[in-house]
């Protein structure tokens, strides 16, 4: 059955999302939904979308399914009211900025035995994919240590800063997501360390651009998270994964897959440009999964229950650089 999508949200993401739906077979985008007209009439004339109220696509007949590209600050009021509309909601991370209402929202989500899937997109990536399922067939034996390198060429603008809830819960939300992936087991202990060194601005709207971070497990596997947001050289998205018999890697994605060699050494193309360019498969391959979910009744691949994990492991980071401290879980969940 095709799945007939409404998104929420025309923004940058939103518009990655709608050109997902279109590519993948047994999904049309029917409607869409965003206050910045100029936006909402980009997705319509591209993508063959009616634009509608938020009111008209719950009450859509013709609508299936909604994907949720609005404001953080929105998402759990929105979940809330499509899945008690009979939607089957896919919604951008984070849930919500506080543990305590992913917590009601996720409940409403049970209560109304709803369909909801969280976007954390790099676990459809084909590489890490590949990675995922090399660790998976013992290629590596016992995983004991990962490393996740994730630096974005620049930063948002510091208005977006100040809504998104900061670089741990914005940015690094996504390596924590990996990192439980990956380990295979809930991390026990979280020890962040955080600075502003690209650009004062974000200090002054109260985040930071520079972070590090490692997991520990109760078994005492590690994961090692660094991230930035100034990447001269580009969008750097890299995964080792080592264990009791060897390592398995996942490397950055250039423009093309060329090496040049010449007198003045050797010579790549330049790394993709960020996240709607880097994550174009993995994007449309999340969408599919959903579809596959609201088709079969399946449970989503990236749960509710999954956000809730990787937005505690955000607030355990932020305590832990407040405080100075290595920070268990045990105290947030």
């Amino acid at each position: 059955m095709t799945v007939r999508f409404a998104t929420l949200g025309a923004g940058r993401i939103g518009q990655v999302h709608a050109g997902a739906i279109a590519s993948v077979p047994g999904a049309t985008l029917v409607a869409v939904a965003d206050p910045v007209a100029a936006a909402a009439a980009h997705v319509r004339d591209t993508f063959g979308a009616e634009l509608r109220s938020i009111d008209a696509i719950a009450a859509s007949r013709d609508v299936d399914a909604v994907v949720i590209c609005t404001p953080t600050d929105t998402h759990a009021d929105l979940i809330e009211r499509l899945v008690t509309a009979g939607k089957a909601v896919f919604c951008e991370k984070p849930v919500d900025l506080s543990l305590a209402r992913v917590k009601a929202c996720l409940a409403h989500v049970d209560a109304a035995k709803g369909t909801l899937m969280v976007g954390f997109q790099r676990r459809f990536d084909p590489d890490f994919n590949a990675l995922k399922s090399a660790i998976d067939a013992g290629r590596i034996g016992a995983v004991e240590m990962v490393t996740l390198t994730s630096r974005d060429p620049g930063a948002p603008p510091v208005d977006y800063i100040k809504r998104s809830g900061g670089i741990f819960r914005d940015m690094t939300i996504h390596d924590f997501d990996v990192a439980r992936w990956l380990l295979g087991e809930e991390v026990a202990h979280v020890q962040a360390a955080a600075s502003v060194l690209t650009d004062p601005a974000i200090g002054a709207a109260g985040d930071f651009d520079s972070a590090n971070v490692i997991l520990t497990t109760a078994s005492g596997k590690h994961c090692t998270i660094t991230n930035t947001r100034r990447a001269t050289y580009g969008y750097d998205q890299r995964i080792e994964v080592h264990g009791s018999l060897g390592s398995v890697s996942a490397h950055n994605t250039h423009t093309a897959r060329i090496e040049i060699a010449d007198a003045d050494g050797y010579h790549r193309p330049p790394l993709l440009d960020f996240f709607m360019s880097r994550y174009t498969a993995a994007y449309a391959a999340e969408i599919a999964a959903f579809v596959h979910c609201v088709n079969t009744g399946a449970p989503t691949p990236t749960t509710g229950h999954d956000g809730m994990m990787a937005l505690a492991l955000a607030e355990a980071a932020l305590l832990s650089v407040a405080e100075g401290r290595r920070v268990a879980m045990s105290e947030l969940v």
